[in-house]
């Protein structure tokens, strides 16, 4: 019977909504969220291997203790060529033996040698790590000069349009001497308006004044 104080402890990471729940606008805003993790200084543990920090990205194959099938400097292509062959040929002889003698030693030895030439397929492939990093980077740069490029054309489409508008706008406005001959023609009815209740008022005054005097003749 397994002992109930023994913690069980997975090998496999939390699922992500285990850390997704900590991240609540509560605990951010409480700072109660956790920490990253610090830097690595020295050496970890990936995928079975140990690895140090100060190692190059692409190690050679001297420093990880493989025996070097191909000279120091060679063609890739053509190398990748023949050690893909090496890899089927291998293959096939590993079948034949394990067809006609599972048991025999050359089955072990053909099995390193495939896993050799693997990890030769995986170091070529990974020193072209570097060229595909840099094309990647190139065709993102000329996406962004693309895209830019267009939205600086849109703008400017744009831009012509509003000018026409205003150009347009200010071809329909009236000249002038138009407006001069409208504010003449508004100043003239004002004094018309003007002079018409003038002469209504003198009119009431004067009407006023033949009344008063009919009733003075009248009481005489």
């Amino acid at each position: 019977m397994a002992n109930p104080d023994v913690a069980q402890v997975s090998s496999l990471p939390l699922p992500p909504m285990q850390y997704i729940n900590l991240f609540t606008d509560e605990n951010i805003k409480m700072k109660r969220v956790p920490r990253p993790p610090p830097p690595i200084h020295d050496s970890y543990n990936m995928f079975g291997h140990t690895f140090n920090a100060d190692d190059t990205i692409i190690r050679s194959l001297e420093s990880q203790g493989i025996k070097r099938l191909y000279p120091q400097h060679f063609d890739r292509r053509k190398e990748l060529r023949k050690l893909n062959h090496s890899l089927l040929v291998n293959f096939l002889d590993l079948l034949d033996t394990l067809v006609l003698c599972p048991d025999s030693p050359k089955r072990t030895e053909k099995v390193d040698d495939l896993s050799l030439l693997f990890f030769h397929i995986h170091h070529l492939l990974n020193e072209f790590r570097p060229h595909q990093a840099r094309e990647t980077l190139r065709v993102m740069m000329e996406l962004q000069k693309q895209q830019r490029n267009e939205t600086a054309i849109r703008f400017q489409k744009h831009l012509d349009k509003v000018l026409e508008i205003i150009n347009t706008a200010l071809h329909n406005l009236p000249d002038s001497s138009d407006g001069e001959n409208s504010m003449s023609v508004n100043t003239e009815l004002f004094d018309n308006i003007d002079s018409l209740s003038n002469d209504s008022a003198d009119r009431d005054i004067y009407t006023e004044l033949d009344k008063q005097m009919c009733e003075i003749v009248d009481a005489l």
